[in-house]
C-alpha cells in the first residue's frame, strides 16, 4: 500500500519446526502511532527482527518504506532509516552519557541537534554520568534520545516503558507523541502495556499465535466493537448461531451478553424474535476487545 511505511503478507517464520508467524498481514499507515499488541510469544519480536532484516521468514512478504526487508542490501537501507530500541536498552556501560551521545551522532548524517539539546533538558541526563550508573528509566530515557534524534522515519521500540514508574512512563509517552507531530516519524510500539497504546496510538495490530486478529485505525476498531446486554423473562438463550461479528459470548441466568465486531445493530434485530424485556448496548475498552479477541477468539467466551 501506497500510504503504509510497514506492510507484511501472509508472514510466515518457523524456528525448528515452531511456527513463531503463521501467515501474518499487517499494515503500518505512514505518519502512524501504532500499538503492536499480543501475549508473550505472539510473534511480536519475530517480527520486529523481520522487519529489520534480522530474520529471513519462512515464506511471505514483509517490506519496510517500499522495501524488500528480506534482500540485503534493501534491508541495509531500511536500517539506515529505522531506529530500534529494544526491550534490553542495550548501550556501552563503559561509556558517559556525554561520550555515547556524541559516539551514535557520528554515525548519522541526519542527526537532529537541536532535539538533542531539547531531550537533554528534558530527560535531564547528566553528561558526566557513566551509563552504567544510570537507573533503568535513565538508560531508557538515553535510549530513546539516541532514537528520537538520529533523523530516523521509522521508530521501533520494544517495551519502551517497561518497568519504569508513573511518571517516567508519561515523560517517555509524551515525548513519542510530540515527537511523532514535530517531526512526521512512524512509531511502531511493540508493548504489553495496553494502557500505554490507549493514550498515544492512533492505530493498533493485536496478533496471537503468529496471526493477525485486529488491525486497523483505533478509532475504528472502538466505533465497531460494542458490548450488547441482553436481559430475558426466564433462562437466556445460549447465545445468537448464524450473528456475523460476533465476538464472543456470555450467559449467566437471565443475562446474554455478546460482543461484536460489527456494531449492535444486527444482534438487536436477531435478538428481537427471541422477545428480550431489555436491550443495552455499551462501548467497549481496548483491553477488552484485547482479551476477546485473544481469549475468545472462538466466540464463546466474555471475559
Amino acid at each position: 500500500m501506497a500510504d503504509s511505511i510497514i506492510a507484511t503478507a501472509d508472514l510466515r517464520k518457523s524456528y525448528e519446526g515452531v511456527e513463531a508467524l503463521a501467515g501474518l498481514n499487517l499494515t503500518v499507515a505512514r505518519g502512524s502511532i501504532c500499538g503492536l499488541l499480543g501475549r508473550n510469544g505472539a510473534g511480536k519480536t519475530t517480527t520486529i527482527k523481520v522487519l529489520l532484516g534480522m530474520a529471513r521468514p519462512t515464506s511471505g512478504r514483509a517490506s519496510v518504506f517500499g522495501l524488500a526487508a528480506d534482500a540485503e542490501q534493501t534491508s541495509v537501507e531500511i536500517r539506515r532509516r529505522t531506529a530500534f530500541v529494544s526491550e534490553e536498552r542495550d548501550l556501552y556501560d563503559s561509556m558517559t552519557v556525554e561520550q555515547l551521545i556524541h559516539f551514535t551522532a557520528s554515525f548519522y548524517p541526519r542527526w537532529r541537534k537541536d532535539l538533542e539539546q531539547d531531550y537533554r533538558r528534558k530527560f535531564e541526563l547528566p553528561a558526566d554520568r557513566a551509563v552504567k550508573h544510570l537507573s533503568r528509566g535513565g538508560r531508557t530515557k538515553l535510549a530513546l534520545l539516541l532514537a528520537l534524534c538520529s533523523g530516523a522515519e521509522l521508530l521501533i521500540l520494544d517495551e519502551p516503558t517497561s518497568g519504569l514508574d508513573p511518571a517516567a512512563t508519561e515523560e517517555v509517552l509524551q515525548s513519542l507523541v510530540s515527537h511523532a507531530a514535530r517531526t512526521e516519524a512512524t512509531v511502531l510500539l511493540s508493548t504489553h502495556q495496553l494502557t500505554d497504546v490507549d493514550q498515544i496510538a492512533d492505530h493498533v495490530a493485536i496478533i496471537d499465535r503468529g496471526r493477525t486478529l485486529v488491525v486497523g485505525a483505533l478509532d475504528d476498531i472502538r466505533a465497531g466493537y460494542r458490548r450488547v446486554q441482553l436481559v430475558f423473562d426466564g433462562e437466556a438463550p445460549e447465545g445468537l448461531p448464524g450473528v456475523p461479528g460476533i465476538v464472543a459470548t456470555r450467559r449467566q441466568g437471565r443475562v446474554l451478553t455478546v460482543l461484536s465486531s460489527a456494531g449492535a445493530d444486527r444482534i438487536i434485530d436477531e435478538a428481537q424474535v427471541l422477545k428480550p424485556v431489555s436491550v443495552d448496548v455499551l462501548p467497549v475498552t481496548l483491553k477488552e476487545i484485547f482479551l476477546a479477541t485473544v481469549a475468545g477468539e472462538g466466540g464463546n467466551a466474555l471475559v
